[in-house]
C-alpha cells in the first residue's frame, strides 16, 4: 500500500490521481476529512482506505506499517500567514517526526513536502546544498517550522531507508478550488478576469523591483506529481531536493498570460501589499535545479504559457477537477 497524506488537499490529491494512472489503487489516504468542499478532489479517484491524520500517526501506521510500501508526505498546515507557532509544531513538524521514526524502524520509503519559504529573502541563495539548510532564515513561521524539521532529519544517525524532502516553490494548478486566500495567484487572478475583467497585483514596496516585477519560480502542479512518480519508480541520492522550474518569471507576466488563456483583455491594477505579510515577502525566488537533475531527472518543465493555458482552458474556465 502507498499512503499519501494531506491526500484530500490541493497537491495530494492530484497525486492520488496520478497513481491512479499509474495503475496504483492500494493508497491509503489520510487527511482531516471534515471539509466536504476539500473532499470534492477525491471524487472518482480510486482509494483502498481513508484514515484521519489524528488515528494515523497515534496508531493506525505503526500497527499496519508491515503492509505499507511507501509514504508521499505531503499533508501539512500551509498558511504562510499562521503565526501560531503551536499548531505549525504540532502539524509540521511534530507529526512530521511520528511519520518519519515509523518509517525509520519499518523501513519504508518516504517522500515529505518541505518549501521554499525557507529560503527568506534569499540571502544564502536558492542552492539545495544541505550544508546551508543550517544557515537559512525563512521569515514566516510557516517557513521556520519546515526548516526545522529539514535540519532535525540531516542530524539524525537513524534515517529511512530511502528519503527526500521536496522544496516545492509556488506551485499551481487544478484541485485548489479549497484554498481561499492561499490558492495560487493564478487561481486568484483568473477569478478576478472573470468577476470584474481586471487583475489587482500587489504593489512593490521595495526599490530594487518595479511594480509587478516581482519575481517568482511558478511550477504547475502536474510537473510536481512527474517529479514524484520518479521518485517512486527510480530510488535517487537520498536527501533534499528543490522543486521549482529553475525559471523566475513576474507576476506582470503571470497576469497577461492569464488575461490571454482566457481570451480577455489586458487590464492591470496594483494596490498595497497588506501590512501582515509585507515585511515577510519573498521578492525573488528561483530554484537550483542542478541536484535532481543530476540524479537523472531529465523531464522538461511546463513553461508559465503552457502551465496558465492548461490550467485556465482545461480546469479553471470549467471548474473542472484532476
Amino acid at each position: 500500500m502507498i499512503v499519501v497524506t494531506g491526500a484530500a488537499g490541493f497537491i495530494g490529491s492530484c497525486l492520488v490521481k496520478a497513481l491512479n494512472e499509474k495503475g496504483h489503487t492500494d493508497i491509503v489516504a489520510v487527511d482531516n476529512f471534515d471539509n466536504e468542499w476539500k473532499n470534492k478532489n477525491l471524487a472518482g479517484k480510486k482509494i483502498l482506505k481513508k484514515i484521519d491524520r489524528e488515528e494515523f500517526a497515534a496508531s493506525w501506521f505503526e500497527n499496519n506499517a508491515k503492509e505499507i510500501t511507501f509514504v508521499f508526505h505531503i499533508g501539512a498546515r500551509t498558511d504562510t500567514t499562521e503565526f501560531n507557532k503551536e499548531i505549525l509544531d504540532k502539524l509540521n513538524f511534530i507529526y512530521t517526526q511520528k511519520l518519519w521514526k515509523i518509517c525509520t524502524e519499518q523501513n519504508i520509503p518516504i517522500v515529505y513536502a518541505s518549501s521554499a519559504a525557507t529560503y527568506g529573502l534569499g540571502e544564502f541563495g536558492y542552492d539545495d546544498d544541505e550544508l546551508k539548510v543550517f544557515l537559512l532564515q525563512p521569515l514566516n513561521a510557516y517557513g521556520e517550522s519546515k526548516n526545522e524539521f529539514d535540519k532535525w532529519a540531516l542530524l539524525k544517525n537513524k534515517k529511512p531507508p530511502y528519503w527526500v524532502g521536496l522544496k516545492f516553490f509556488n506551485v499551481y494548478g487544478p484541485n485548489e478550488y479549497h484554498k481561499g486566500r492561499m490558492a495560487s495567484v493564478i487561481f486568484h487572478a483568473f477569478k478576478q478576469v472573470k468577476e470584474k475583467g481586471i487583475v489587482k497585483l500587489f504593489r512593490s514596496h521595495n526599490p530594487e523591483f518595479k511594480d509587478g516585477e516581482q519575481l517568482r519560480d511558478f511550477i504547475y502542479v502536474k510537473d510536481v506529481l512527474k517529479v514524484c512518480l520518479f521518485l517512486l519508480e527510480k530510488r535517487i541520492e537520498n536527501g533534499i531536493y528543490n522543486l521549482g522550474t529553475g525559471k523566475a518569471r513576474t507576476f506582470v507576466d503571470l497576469a497577461k498570460n492569464t488575461f490571454k488563456a482566457a481570451g480577455k483583455k489586458e487590464e492591470i491594477e496594483f494596490i498595497d501589499t497588506p501590512e501582515d505579510i509585507r515585511n515577510k515577502y519573498q521578492y525573488f525566488t528561483e530554484a537550483t535545479m542542478d541536484k535532481i537533475k543530476a540524479q537523472g531527472y531529465s523531464e522538461k518543465f511546463y513553461s508559465l504559457e503552457e502551465g496558465i493555458e492548461d490550467y485556465v482552458k482545461n480546469y479553471l474556465a470549467t471548474e473542472t477537477y484532476f
